[in-house]
């Protein structure tokens, strides 16, 4: 398809890209969220969607890796639908992420003390550590290490039941 065609079945260059952040959301929750819902509740569940969260920039498919990473760079401090849209997407990101982490505190996995903020906010910096890493540096074991920060970031807030269940398991 030319590069007018293009344009003229999405109106705009604006449209393309919008429609291209929507459907790379779409992607994201059909490979990262929605199969962990068959896991179970609590730390299970958190864990495999960290974990797939991780992988997303490989199973994207995507040349440049995880594209609202992409976006976000690229849009932080230039107003407009396109931003707009970023920020939509990190706000439903951010929200499914604190969900998880208030499941694992009724499931009794975290403690009652639990910000679930502050957790979202450690695992988006993590994922953020490790995208850099891997794509920019190179570093074959961020995934590793990935998994080592999420390890202790939750040993930080694990009750003293989960960690007994952990141990003996």
């Amino acid at each position: 398809m030319s590069k007018s065609g293009l344009f003229a079945h999405f109106g705009s260059r604006e449209d393309l890209q919008l429609a291209v952040l929507e459907h790379a959301a779409q992607r994201y929750g059909e490979t990262v969220l929605m199969p962990v819902l068959r896991i179970e509740r609590g730390l299970p569940r958190l864990r495999a969607m960290f974990e797939r969260w991780l992988e997303w920039t490989i199973a994207s498919g995507l040349p440049g890796g995880c594209i609202m990473i992409a976006a976000a760079a690229e849009y932080d401090d230039r107003p407009g639908p396109i931003r707009d849209a970023v920020i939509a997407n990190q706000h439903r990101g951010n929200a499914v992420t604190q969900k998880a982490v208030r499941l694992a505190v009724e499931e009794g996995h975290l403690r009652s003390d639990t910000d679930p903020e502050q957790i979202a906010f450690e695992l988006l910096g993590i994922v953020l550590a490790s995208h850099n890493h891997r794509r920019l540096l190179g570093d074959r074991e961020a995934r590793k290490r990935a998994l080592t920060a999420f390890d202790e970031l939750i040993a930080r807030y694990t009750t003293r039941k989960a960690a007994l269940r952990t141990a003996s398991a």
